[in-house]
């Protein structure tokens, strides 16, 4: 089964040099048209791949759907593995809307040019895909020892649920990050940005370089204070930091999420890496967008209960639905989604047409 895990990775390794290697070489304002583009692009492969997962397991290719899932206790045929791997794509993908939210703050927080967005994305997503293959391994391995974790993460989720829609993320302050916090204690950072670069040494060329602010040339007091010669980090080297910390926050809350619908390794993993692929060109699609769906983070704290729920009452919904208890758990996550951007785009109008109202009835 090993060679099939190494056959995934290496396609995914390819896909994203191919990616950054030759789309995104030189770097460019990534517009909302190209985005889109791109967001089809890794949608399309992740609904694809399904056509895979379905002759895999129903052939057992290298041992696929050969063990029992221990999210269900059933083996995993063709037809259920779809319905599994698309179900946990879905959540996943509809969770990792809410980090879009977060980024857009990162970004605006620390004034990332929309030229060097693209980079910090990319490396962010190398990160998350490393982080959750360790979460997901381990999470795996808990839960197939100790099935009542799954019960622990159900609980988990329906409190992340409450918090989510009690707490608000728009004003937090990425200074008070320990993440970051620590960083700058430990490494000396730049005033400025220097060009794409994380790291520059002190005295180097590349540090050198004024930064540009207002559309002025000016010096960096840090790279002049700094010893020469020392390693120091820039600004963008922040916002990756920053965005990986908040991808692990997310983490934490997206992967008991799928392991809600199924604890095979294999389905776990390849649904979450086509989900946060997708994340960058969902970024650059959405974030000027963001605020338009405002009812969007409900239906995202209605998913996480949804799925809570689903864990704690697995064995009864089982029970009472029969083996088709995921497709409607599929059903149910779309529908809560579907709802939050009507919803959204609803008050969205009637905000306009209010607005509108008041500027026809204002005095001349």
């Amino acid at each position: 089964m090993i060679w099939i895990w190494v056959g995934f990775l290496l396609f995914i390794v390819g896909m994203l040099a191919l990616d950054l290697g030759v789309f995104h070489r030189p770097a460019h304002v990534v517009r909302v048209k190209e985005a889109l583009g791109w967001s089809a692009v890794w949608m399309g492969l992740g609904l694809g791949f399904s056509v895979f997962v379905y002759f895999g397991y129903e052939n057992h290719w290298m041992g696929l759907g050969a063990a029992v899932d221990a999210a269900d206790g059933r083996m995993n045929d063709g037809r259920g593995a779809v319905v599994k791997y698309l179900t946990g794509y879905v959540v996943e993908k509809s969770l990792s809307v809410d980090n879009v939210f977060v980024i857009a703050m990162l970004f605006n927080f620390f004034a990332v040019p929309a030229l060097y967005q693209h980079r910090v994305l990319f490396w962010g997503i190398l990160g998350a895909l490393a982080m959750r293959g360790g979460m997901i391994g381990a999470g795996a391995k808990l839960i197939a020892e100790f099935h009542w974790v799954l019960y622990v993460f159900g609980a988990f989720l329906i409190l992340t649920a409450v918090k989510m829609l009690l707490t608000k993320t728009d004003h937090a302050d990425p200074r008070h990050n320990l993440v970051v916090r620590v960083t700058r204690k430990l490494f000396a950072v730049t005033d400025g940005f220097h060009g794409e670069h994380f790291f520059v040494r002190a005295g180097s060329a590349a540090a050198s370089e004024p930064a540009i602010v207002g559309g002025e040339r000016v010096e960096d007091a840090a790279v002049k204070s700094a010893r020469r010669g020392a390693l120091m980090l820039t600004p963008l080297a922040l916002s990756l930091i920053a965005v990986e910390a908040a991808d692990l926050v997310f983490a934490v809350d997206s992967i008991p999420a799928i392991f809600a619908i199924t604890a095979d390794p294999f389905l776990v993993f390849t649904s979450n890496v086509f989900a946060i692929l997708g994340l960058r060109s969902l970024y650059f699609a959405l974030a000027g967008m963001v605020e338009k769906f405002r009812y969007l983070k409900v239906s995202l704290a209605g998913v996480l209960g949804l799925v809570g729920a689903k864990m704690l009452a697995g064995e009864w919904l089982k029970d009472a639905l029969g083996p088709q208890v995921n497709l409607y758990l599929l059903g149910a996550v779309v529908v809560i989604l579907a709802a939050g951007v009507m919803a959204s785009v609803v008050a969205d109008r009637r905000d306009g047409r209010r607005r509108l109202e008041e500027i026809g009835s204002a005095p001349v």
